[in-house]
């Protein structure tokens, strides 16, 4: 069974940081992708970031391109959210998700058949 926890949210100010991390279990390849979506209330789950275990590609929301980074530690079994210039707009419930292959559609959650639990990240004013 995948099991996915995610940590590193809290309350920053505007123009402050914030590394999310998750980690993982329970996977047996290596073609997988993991994904960042995020939830505030009254909204849908939106696509945040993704990155492909198999050749690090990356994949960005044109809403924080050139914000923040994902990336990827093999050894440590965990996938991070750098977030940088962070926005009041930001503020949401983060979730790391997982699925066994990429697909084009990887900005969908119905792409993804793991996730976490969500970490709540907040930005004040």
């Amino acid at each position: 069974q995948v099991q996915l926890v995610e940590s590193g949210g809290g309350l920053v100010q505007a123009g402050g940081s914030l590394r999310l991390s998750c980690g993982f279990s329970g996977y047996t390849f290596s073609n997988y992708i993991m994904a960042w979506f995020r939830q505030s209330p009254g909204k849908e789950r939106e696509f945040v970031a993704a990155i492909r275990w198999n050749n690090l590609s990356e994949y960005y929301a044109d809403s924080v391109k050139g914000r923040f980074t994902i990336s990827r530690n093999n050894g440590k079994n965990t996938v991070y959210l750098q977030m940088n210039s962070l926005k009041p707009e930001d503020t949401a419930v983060y979730y790391c998700a997982a699925d066994q292959f990429y697909r084009s559609t990887y900005y969908y959650t119905t792409s993804y058949e793991y996730w976490g639990q969500g970490t709540q990240v907040t930005v004040s004013s």
